[in-house]
């Protein structure tokens, strides 16, 4: 019972965690960040032009990254520099838009369906 219960709370805990880090990525701009940084580390100086985005913006989505453990940084001068932390966390979001993909397919298709049904 005791081993029972006390793996219970580290599932719970995991869970919690688990939670802590799918709030941080549900956010639009956070999913952008992360997709720029598939290819590779890169300047907030960059992120700021291809995310069109402002610093002071771009730079809190960027706060709530690293607390989460997502996104690391490297400073080189006055330049900060951010890469994913794990590369695991690009395949999960990569598999998440597939299966969204997938769903969105699925639902053109069931709206053809209903569409021809009705002429």
């Amino acid at each position: 019972m005791k081993g029972s219960s006390r793996m219970e709370k580290i599932d719970d805990k995991i869970f919690l965690m688990h939670a802590e880090v799918c709030k941080a990525m549900a956010n639009p701009i956070r999913l952008k960040v992360l997709s720029t940084l598939q290819y590779g580390e890169q300047s907030v100086e960059a992120m700021v032009k291809s995310l069109k985005l402002r610093k002071a913006n771009l730079s809190q989505h960027l706060a709530v990254l690293r607390q989460r453990g997502i996104v690391a940084t490297r400073r080189d001068g006055l330049h900060i520099y951010y890469r994913c932390a794990n590369p695991k966390m690009l395949k999960a979001c990569a598999i998440l838009r597939e299966v969204l993909l997938e769903q969105l397919a699925e639902g053109g298709r069931l709206i053809n369906q209903v569409n021809r049904g009705r002429k």
